[in-house]
């Protein structure tokens, strides 16, 4: 019997139910690629995290992550919530407010404020850079956006790691109200190797938050994402590319999940230097351990 100590937590929210769940398997030396890949796909969950120890100077702690399907580079959710369980299992201690993470995508800091249930973390994400801006007219887009009230920015396909279509609602309502295309999103996230629409809109008038965030996964499945570190961080250097973020400082608060029966908010900031922080709170939902040889 081989056991590890093994959590689910919701990530991006400050009640269980309402952010992005994430599994962490603490103790991961000895586990092989397919024994990973193994446990991903057994926990069912977007994205399953393996910690080891860091290899690399500098480094705080080593992360492979898994959805149920494949190895995936960066993901935001799975690095801010394994960050939340490697200080609570004392593992690592943030120096100047800060720790850093060793994985695929390189060493990423990330940052550490407050204790406890109000304690939030954000991961500086790799730069993001413009593929290209589309024109309405694009034959890939007319599918999927049609009958869709846009708004000021043009669409356009960005690359943070993995590579998001992002598209710009009239409102707040037109987006929550907006019922996806997934044939059209499937079809343009295999012909330009994304991973589909990440659709946005400016929040109503007195909201506690700034934006709403829906981001459509085409492919290799069909479905709408609770709350996505990685695809907000990517539309946070788009806004700032156009000089369209919300507020002035470089933060605001994001919504997403309503729609799939969550409620997460996530928390982004852009600093003086251009890069992305992408983060929020994280609820523990289970403490236990996982019996795997």
């Amino acid at each position: 019997m081989t056991l590890r100590r093994y959590l689910q937590l919701d990530v991006f929210a400050d009640r269980p139910g309402a952010g992005n769940p994430l599994a962490v398997v603490l103790d991961a030396e000895g586990l092989d690629d397919a024994s990973m890949q193994a446990i991903a796909k057994w926990t069912r969950l977007p994205e399953t995290t393996f910690v080891f120890p860091p290899t690399q100077p500098g480094a705080s702690y080593r992360i492979r992550m898994f959805s149920p399907r494949r190895e995936v580079p960066f993901a935001g959710h799975p690095s801010v919530g394994t960050a939340h369980v490697v200080l609570e299992a004392g593992l690592a201690t943030p120096v100047d407010g800060r720790l850093v993470q060793e994985g695929i995508a390189g060493l990423l800091p990330l940052s550490v404020d407050g204790e406890g249930v109000r304690r939030t973390i954000a991961i500086r994400t790799p730069r993001a850079r413009v593929v290209e801006v589309a024109n309405l007219n694009d034959v890939r887009l007319v599918a999927v956006l049609r009958n869709v009230q846009l708004g000021a920015l043009p669409p356009a396909l960005m690359d943070g790691g993995r590579r998001w279509w992002l598209a710009e609602f009239a409102n707040e309502a037109a987006l929550r109200d907006a019922t996806p295309d997934w044939l059209a999103i499937g079809a343009l996230a295999v012909t330009t190797d994304s991973m589909g629409l990440c659709a946005f809109a400016r929040a109503d008038a007195g909201r506690d938050y700034d934006l709403v965030v829906r981001a459509f996964v085409g492919a290799p499945a069909h479905f709408e994402d609770a709350a996505s570190g990685a695809a907000n961080a990517t539309l946070a250097a788009w806004l700032k590319h156009n000089d369209a973020l919300p507020g002035s400082d470089g933060r605001y608060v994001v919504s997403q999940g309503r729609e799939v029966g969550h409620d997460a908010r996530l928390q982004l900031r852009v600093d003086d230097e251009g890069e992305v922080w992408s983060g929020g709170h994280i609820c523990n939902v289970v403490r236990g351990n996982i019996d795997w040889p």
